[in-house]
């Protein structure tokens, strides 16, 4: 059917369960916080970090296992014990080719939900998945 008004402007809207828009998560919603590698060997993969400190690098005895040579066998260390407050850190071990956080190297630096790390070849993403909190106010 021809449109009325022919030179005007039409609408389209993409529906909100877009197939070709990839959902990373699925339908998961992890409780703890996550690191997930968004570039990389293992591009993908998501690691969800329930413990107060999480050791990242290439001995599979780490919490977060990077499997390359770029990285360190104990390249850095998570400190996501006081999660709940906004607080974590990351700190290079003395890593070979170092530690970058949003951008920037890093020794040590604190993690907001949405940083970026680079070890090695891998870059990833750290969310925080706190649940949003409701705030009473005294009338």
């Amino acid at each position: 059917m021809p449109s009325p008004n022919p030179g005007a402007t039409e609408i389209f809207r993409m529906p909100a369960a877009d197939a070709t828009v990839p959902d990373l998560m699925g339908a998961a919603r992890p409780v703890h916080p996550t690191l997930t590698i968004v570039k990389g060997p293992q591009l993908g993969e998501t690691f969800e970090l329930d413990g107060p400190e999480v050791t990242l690098g290439r001995d599979p005895k780490n919490t977060v296992f990077l499997n390359d040579m770029t990285v360190s066998r104990h390249h850095a260390r998570m400190n996501i014990a006081n999660i709940s407050a906004g607080l974590a850190t990351i700190e290079d071990l003395g890593s070979l080719n170092g530690t970058w956080v949003d951008g920037a190297f890093a020794t040590r630096a604190s993690l907001r939900d949405g940083s970026t790390i680079q070890i090695g070849t891998f870059r990833m993403v750290f969310h925080t998945n706190s649940r949003p909190r409701r705030i009473d106010v005294e009338a």
